[in-house]
């Protein structure tokens, strides 16, 4: 067979599977295709794997009661291979003294033994981690709930005698490393709940308005409209003030996660509804309704796939958009606080001009968030783009 031949075979065959492809195989071939959301994809699979095994590579427990007394305030440790005293097949980092010194007005000065060397080691034992764990102290008794399941103690690494810290200490001797990975899992999973609960909403209402009109349409927009015309600020304020001390972390952390996606429904269902407006008076509407299909049937099968690129690309910024939220309260002081590692919470130290001048390690986490927001909008932009069919004809 000759060349063109066998390429006008491959032509056709590449043709033959692009008509007989599914939505799902041709929205992933033209996402492939955009080298930025790649990359940006994959940092976000890095993130999103970093924060759910968290506790396995965090060599020390995030809250109190790991931190490091010896080692407050303390810069970053860098593992070695080689130094003047020779090379080592090993890691290691320098043991180190803390003293205070009348030059630095009695501030803690770190000094460093390069003669005393301390060797890293892998799949250390330290302290318990659960990877499903439920702690709920809600009022009542019957509504208490502590379970721990998946209970492992063992981490990646570790050093055979004192600590090392990637990313330095905090003011109480807090790993910011091990807080770094713990407060992306916070996000995510803060993110994740209130996208859940805005999409299911967003979707029931949006449908059901758009798809019936009339007075349906009338009093679903009248709720729609009330919900968006809450104001933000005074509604996480009475939101802070209504939270009880006693509530235990994980209980704050679902009560806001909620009320994260019970506010941020109105926007996604008012599109799906001017969609579904324009869309259900189509042919297909009409011929899937002749055969005896049911409403459900035909917003779920027929309308809401049409609107796919759109929904696609609300949700991935909607994701990020709830991190920030979040990281906002809890930068402001409303949000999630102390033992919960969330990125808001561990911004809150880098509004210090302290923090500025003499601990710039404190913004380590802040690059964590820029990056996790970035790669949510590029991912976002290429599955919106690989979603719309005409996207590649516009000039």
């Amino acid at each position: 067979m000759s060349t063109t031949a066998t390429k006008k075979l491959e032509d056709q065959k590449l043709k033959e599977a692009y008509f007989t492809a599914s939505q799902g195989q041709l929205i992933w071939t033209r996402f492939k295709g955009n080298k930025t959301a790649m990359i940006a994809a994959w940092i976000l699979i890095l993130l999103i794997l970093a924060g759910f095994f968290a506790p396995f590579l965090s060599p020390y427990d995030p809250t109190i009661a790991g931190r490091d007394t010896e080692y407050e305030n303390g810069a970053p440790q860098i593992p070695k291979f080689w130094d003047e005293n020779g090379f080592s097949a090993r890691p290691f980092i320098y043991s180190v003294e803390r003293e205070r010194s009348i030059k630095t007005n009695f501030r803690w000065v770190t000094k460093i033994n390069r003669d005393e060397r301390r060797y890293v080691h892998y799949f250390v034992k330290d302290w318990q981690y659960s990877y499903l764990k439920i702690d709920w102290n809600l009022p009542g008794k019957m509504f208490d709930i502590d379970f721990r399941g998946f209970t492992f103690d063992t981490h990646l690494f570790g050093t055979d005698e004192g600590k090392i810290h990637l990313f330095g200490t905090d003011q109480s001797g807090k790993d910011i490393y091990s807080r770094t990975l713990h407060a992306i899992y916070t996000s995510l999973a803060v993110g994740a709940l209130g996208v859940f609960i805005s999409f299911v909403l967003a979707l029931i209402i949006g449908g059901v308005a758009g798809y019936f009109g009339g007075l349906v349409d009338s009093i679903l927009q009248m709720i729609t409209d009330a919900v968006r015309t809450i104001p933000a600020i005074p509604l996480f304020m009475a939101m802070a003030a209504f939270i009880p001390d006693e509530w235990s972390s994980e209980t704050r952390f679902f009560f806001i996660s909620i009320v994260l996606g019970l506010v941020g429904w109105p926007t996604l269902a008012r599109r799906i509804r001017t969609h579904l407006l324009t869309e259900r008076s189509q042919e297909y509407v009409l011929a899937a309704e002749l055969s005896g299909a049911s409403p459900s049937h035909i917003i779920r099968r027929h309308l809401l796939p049409s609107f796919t690129s759109y929904i696609i690309v609300d949700l991935m910024i909607s994701f990020p958009y709830m991190v920030r939220t979040e990281t906002a309260l809890s930068f402001v002081g409303l949000g999630l606080k102390d033992p919960v590692n969330s990125l808001g919470a561990l911004m809150q130290n880098v509004s210090k001009a302290d923090v500025l001048l003499n601990y710039q390690w404190y913004f380590i986490p802040v690059l964590f968030f820029i990056a996790f927001v970035l790669a949510f909008v590029f991912v976002g932009d290429g599955l919106r783009d690989a979603a719309d069919p005409y996207s590649g004809t516009k000039k």
